[in-house]
């Protein structure tokens, strides 16, 4: 499997999507801080992360004996360049346009 298609596969589901919330709200959380907040399994909780960090959403450092886990954006932004930002300037120019038309503005 590809690196965008395991991307894909991440971002595909709720679950993980929330593992994310929640790791972007307050980075570098153990297992045990993140099932607090979840209503899922601690185990489901494993598989999920396990799935983020195959994807490399997710990077993992110890402390001590503490498993840490951190969100990485740059997998994220490769997305957003690649899929997302080449049809960012066309629509806000448009909407600029249509802003313009609607005031009266001479100019759009």
């Amino acid at each position: 499997m590809s690196d965008a298609d395991l991307l894909f596969k991440a971002l595909a589901d709720r679950g993980r999507r929330k593992l994310m919330d929640r790791l972007h709200a307050n980075d570098g959380q153990t297992l045990g801080q993140l099932c607090r907040h979840l209503d899922m399994t601690r185990q489901g909780v494993t598989q999920h992360l396990a799935v983020l960090e195959a994807a490399n959403l997710v990077v993992v450092t110890w402390r001590g004996r503490e498993k840490l886990h951190f969100l990485n954006p740059v997998p994220l932004q490769e997305i957003y360049d690649r899929w997302i930002r080449k049809f960012e300037r066309p629509r806000l120019a448009a909407l600029r346009d249509l802003k313009r038309r609607l005031e009266g503005d001479p100019k759009g």
